[in-house]
């Protein structure tokens, strides 16, 4: 029978100098508070000093000390005079060892470029000055001069919390790095409505592209309308003319943040991290168990529908007090516009421009088109869905123009289109969270028959009950149109 191991106990802190000075006050404290009673005469409190000088104490660290007599005197004067705070060894003063000036020098360069490192700063002193003070003493010199997070003197950019006034005014996007499936790396593009934390729109694929990006924001947009802003980083999912083309269609203000600054992030990063918590930790997709199985894609983003809906925006949002669902289908608030089905379709086709050649043809991802002889010479904007290159719309100075005829196809599906990606599905403008509302509603509203409850199995009905559920019927109609 193998033997259980044995678990790894927890590895204590190794206390700080401030830890030990605070227990060597407490070790004096306890020697010589009998010391200080007031009832002790002169002469009592003489003979337990001098008692106490020729004992052997166990010290604050747990090793034998001797304490003399003028010590014990000492601590009872500083005692009386500052309390317990006089009992705390002062710190030792050290004089720096170090050439003040190699120090003046180092702080000199940090303030300079501030991004140089203590590591950085040795080299350079050392090449300049042929020998050089360690990485570790420069980094405790910058951390006494403040110089990590005040290089010049001024303090550090303050960011205030943000919170936008209204629901659909701002809409917040990133991709989330998820499991592993089918030996691909699965990829969350979720939307974010920044005044009520609520999700509008989210779609789990492969690798972070613009097509998971547009596909994510083509059903959040036919289900919730449009909104003012989308603010995302500028990843090439979110920098391509694709989506800026889609934004502009929509009338979308497409917002990117600045590089080096991902304060601006904040919501849906922590979005990411409730995500990985509450539900990336209960998928299994190697099989293993401990957890939901999850095989294929399809079936994590059902699974992930489900948390959504059913957990997340249902429970109530440590920051804003309230659920998402509940602030976000909040009555009377304004609802944004929605684009008909033909600016819907117009706005997700991919753009790009071309020149018609003088046979009347233009060439796209290694395909040829044949167009109107009109066009000849002309630079003319191709439309089209990445995934049939068989249908092309053309427009010139944002005029139709017809579609262009296949003269030569090598290929049927734009190059960003992978084997495993499928087109946009069309959103049916189903709000699923208000369908489970209303069902629940019904479930509440329905009349208990505790006929059905007991063990009478007499077909016969009495008619007394029957008129009292008729009534109850009445009750009830009357309860849900009221």
């Amino acid at each position: 029978m193998p033997m259980a191991s044995t678990p790894r106990s927890t590895p204590r802190k190794k206390p700080t100098r401030a830890d030990r000075a605070q227990e060597v006050a407490l070790y004096r404290y306890a020697l010589i508070r009998p010391l200080a009673d007031p009832a002790l005469s002169a002469s009592e409190r003489g003979k337990l000093v001098r008692r106490l000088a020729t004992q052997v104490h166990l010290g604050p660290f747990g090793e034998p000390v001797t304490v003399s007599r003028a010590s014990l005197d000492r601590w009872i004067r500083a005692w009386r005079s500052g309390g317990f705070d006089a009992l705390i060894p002062a710190e030792p003063q050290v004089e720096p060892r170090t050439d003040p000036g190699v120090l003046e020098l180092a702080a000199g360069l940090k303030r300079e470029h501030p991004a140089r490192t203590a590591a950085h700063i040795a080299r350079i002193i050392a090449q300049q000055r042929g020998w050089t003070p360690s990485a570790r003493t420069l980094q405790r010199h910058f951390a006494r001069l403040e110089l990590g997070t005040r290089p010049d003197g001024n303090p550090p950019k303050v960011f205030g919390r943000f919170e936008a006034a209204a629901c659909d005014e701002l809409w917040v996007s990133d991709g989330l790095h998820g499991p592993i499936i089918d030996d691909r790396r699965a990829v969350l593009f979720a939307l974010l409505d920044d005044h009520s934390r609520y999700v509008v729109g989210h779609r789990w694929g492969y690798g972070e592209d613009t097509l998971g990006m547009q596909a994510a924001l083509h059903d959040a947009v036919k289900t919730h309308g449009c909104p003012q802003r989308l603010y995302c980083d500028n990843g090439a999912a979110y920098s391509s003319h694709q989506l800026a083309w889609s934004a502009a269609v929509l009338d979308i203000k497409l917002v990117h943040s600045r590089p080096g600054k991902p304060q601006g992030r904040g919501k849906i990063e922590r979005w990411n991290r409730t995500v990985r918590d509450q539900f990336l930790v209960e998928v299994d997709t190697t099989g293993a168990g401990g957890g939901s199985a999850c095989g294929s894609l399809a079936e994590l983003n059902c699974l992930f529908t489900a948390w959504l809906h059913q957990r997340y925006h249902r429970g109530v949002h440590s920051e804003t007090g309230a659920a998402p669902a509940q602030r976000y289908h909040a009555e009377g608030r304004d609802r944004p516009p929605t684009p008909d089905p033909a600016q819907l379709r117009r706005a997700f086709l991919w753009r790009e421009q071309r020149k018609v050649t003088a046979f009347a043809t233009v060439s796209l991802h290694a395909n040829r088109y044949e167009v109107d002889a009109a066009l000849v010479g002309r630079v003319v904007d191709l439309l089209f869905t990445p995934f049939d290159l068989t249908v092309i719309e053309v427009e010139y100075q944002h005029r139709p123009m017809g579609t262009a005829r296949p003269h030569q196809l090598t290929r049927h599906v734009h190059p960003a289109v992978k084997p495993d990606d499928t087109a946009p599905i069309e959103a049916t403008g189903i709000d699923y969270l208000r369908l489970l509302e209303d069902a629940h509603q019904r479930e509440v509203g329905q009349a208990i028959n505790y006929l059905a409850l007991t063990d009478n199995t007499d077909p016969t009905p009495d008619p007394d009950e029957e008129h009292d559920d008729e009534h109850d019927d009445e009750e009830q109609d009357g309860a849900e149109n009221a």
